[in-house]
């Protein structure tokens, strides 16, 4: 099962991952159909997928060796779309048709043989380099970086991400074929402030936080699509519960947190003005 070959793409295309940390399927889908995101509905819908872990650390390690968010319908683990394939690990060792296969920790690692540039912008706690946890996951990339402006307690903290990952990029020779990861933490709890006069995370604000990321990702894209065609991945690692059954946030095992958005699609090089 696959629609699109991963070994097109590797070394032809710019890849860009971007994960909106704790988005909710069903709050995702609520912003697609009202037209609350204008800038992702360019790219297709959303799919329904089955989170690889219930919060941040468990999902990032499963998605980075390679096994990215399930779609929701799938019962059989043959059966689901596979774009990275560790030759290491699983199924006979033989890979799906169109999975691009690595030799590596990380898909990351394995894009870094292939001659990429990895870059890391990072996002929540998991990201910020500032304890040893909190440089592992960072640690699978060439380069990484974090700043206290990109933690989920600012309320700017997209723009910041996506301004800097601007710069960054901009000083890639374009002949460079880079992998960038964004883990952006605006939809991340807290999140009340993104609605006047809330003083508590709810339902209502973890949209309007998704609004306003979904503004800050059109000058992300526009960048790559300024170098060239560049293949992108986007998703989130797991929702985060507001009360459902009395559950709260995430980091365990409720319908809400272990079900996700996910996309991935392809951007065209911008045609180049005379």
């Amino acid at each position: 099962m696959g629609s699109i070959d991963m070994n097109q793409i590797v070394g032809a295309y710019d890849i860009l991952f971007v994960c909106l940390d704790a988005l909710r399927w069903d709050v995702a889908l609520e912003e697609q159909e009202k037209g609350g995101t204008p800038v992702l509905n360019r790219y297709g819908p959303w799919r329904k997928c089955q989170a690889p872990g219930n919060f941040t650390y468990p999902s990032h390690q499963a998605m980075f060796a390679g096994f990215l968010p399930v779609d929701e319908e799938i019962r059989d683990m043959k059966e689901r779309e596979k774009l990275f394939f560790s030759q290491d690990i699983g199924m006979g060792r033989k890979a799906p048709p169109g999975a691009y296969t690595f030799c590596a920790p990380t898909f990351i690692q394995g894009l870094e043989q292939a001659g990429y540039t990895t870059c890391c912008i990072g996002g929540v706690s998991f990201f910020d380099k500032r304890t040893p946890i909190g440089n592992v996951l960072p640690g699978f990339f060439q380069q990484s970086y974090w700043r206290p402006s990109f933690g989920c307690m600012v309320k700017d903290s997209a723009r910041n991400q996506v301004d800097f990952a601007v710069g960054k990029l901009r000083q890639i020779p374009e002949q460079q074929r880079v992998m960038m990861y964004l883990n952006i933490s605006a939809i991340h709890y807290p999140n009340y402030f993104y609605v006047p006069g809330e003083n508590s995370d709810s339902k209502l604000t973890h949209g309007a936080a998704l609004r306003y990321v979904d503004g800050a990702l059109d000058s992300l894209f526009a960048a790559f699509r300024k170098r060239g065609d560049t293949f992108v991945i986007c998703c989130s690692d797991h929702g985060s519960c507001y009360g459902e059954d009395g559950f709260h946030y995430h980091g365990l095992n409720h319908p809400v947190v272990n079900t996700v958005p996910y996309k991935h699609f392809i951007m065209k090089r911008a045609a180049q003005t005379p």
